[in-house]
């Protein structure tokens, strides 16, 4: 199931969350919508729920307008970050809930809805459970409930607004690759809201970046990652550092260290930014080129195959983050105090707005 969104804007009251906002969602695919909070994310999947209604606009399921369809009519499966199971009912009777409360010419006879709900209990990996109530269960058991409930009454998108935003960051970790397996097996249209740039990167197949009630980027992960349309999407997504600069004639002047910027050689002189991400910065113990950062090892921290290292830049005292192999620290050659120079491998250059011009 194909979903349109039109030309959509939304107010309460005199606040805008969405303004003029269209976009294209292809059926079977896993959407994320990422954004920080007040982006109007959340207002977009409740009006292609149905939840609410736009100001201006429509949303269209496989080609046809449900923009006034009511809630009930769109079959639409919706998650909510706290569950809203319902306490008194057990983990089977939540289930079966959506398919039991049908008028009775669309419900399903008995034996139906029990072999869909058991078939439902095992797809989650809760057969076990069937007869416990909530309250026994885990954050993450109890999420599973929640989309086995929305899967019950087979819909044709499924919607999730911050689904895992309530459990701990392992549980957290552990939900959303198995969201992510059950999508590839049922390959229902699906759209999840959050503000968790590493989330969105790991379960979506394409990701829309959300700003101010629009629509920033919009694209597959690595895509956004490595060819940010903007500062706003470079910083949101992943690590980097941001250093102000003057851009002009193919160059960027960072207080005496000079970057070639070979695409804006046709530029007269412009306040910027140059973004750098922690992994693209190789550092020396001396300058290999005009672009060395002169600075100082502040601190080193973390975990695993990398570590980070703080940077004191010796120009103007400015932190920057880096990170390297743990073998290269191991070396001896990287430690607190240490004089380094930092080079940077893979830049990207956003310009400031002037009056009358968006961002680049």
């Amino acid at each position: 199931m194909s979903i349109e969104i039109r030309d959509i804007s939304k107010r309460y009251g005199m606040t805008p969350v969405l303004e003029r906002l269209s976009l294209q969602i292809e059926t079977g695919q896993l959407v994320a919508l990422l954004g920080p909070s007040g982006c109007g994310k959340t207002t977009l999947l409740r009006l292609i729920a149905g939840l609410e209604q736009p100001d201006t606009g429509a949303v269209h399921f496989h080609g046809e307008d449900a923009t006034h369809l009511h809630v009930r009519h769109r079959r639409v499966g919706f998650v909510f970050q706290h569950y809203a199971l319902f306490p008194h009912l057990s983990v089977f009777e939540n289930i079966a809930f959506g398919l039991r409360v049908r008028p009775r010419r669309d419900r399903p006879p008995e034996a139906e809805i029990r072999q869909r709900v058991q078939e439902l209990l095992e797809l989650v990996q809760l057969g076990a459970m069937a007869n416990r109530r909530p309250a026994q269960l885990s954050g993450g058991q109890r999420q599973r409930v929640a989309l086995a409930r929305a899967l019950a009454v087979q819909p044709r998108v499924l919607l999730l607004d911050e689904p895992f935003g309530a459990l701990d960051a392992q549980v957290r970790k552990d939900l959303r690759r198995w969201l992510r397996r059950l999508h590839d097996e049922l390959h229902v249209t699906s759209v999840f809201v959050t503000h968790d740039q590493e989330e969105a990167m790991e379960v979506a197949d394409r990701v829309i970046v959300m700003n101010r009630g629009r629509v920033e980027q919009d694209g597959p992960p690595q895509a956004l990652y490595d060819h940010p349309a903007s500062a706003f999407v470079s910083t949101f997504i992943g690590q980097v550092n941001r250093l102000p600069a003057r851009i002009a004639a193919g160059w960027a002047d960072l207080d005496g260290w000079r970057l070639p910027v070979p695409e804006h050689a046709g530029d007269t002189e412009r306040t910027g930014s140059v973004h750098v991400r922690p992994h693209d910065f190789h550092l020396a113990p001396q300058p290999q080129g005009p672009e060395a950062i002169a600075a100082q090892i502040v601190r080193i921290y973390g975990a695993g195959p990398w570590l980070r290292l703080e940077l004191r830049r010796e120009a103007d005292g400015q932190l920057l983050e880096v990170e390297v192999p743990r073998g290269a620290a191991e070396s001896g050659e990287l430690a607190i105090g240490t004089r380094v120079y930092a080079h940077p491998r893979r830049t990207r250059v956003f310009l400031e707005a002037v009056e009358g011009e968006a961002l680049r």
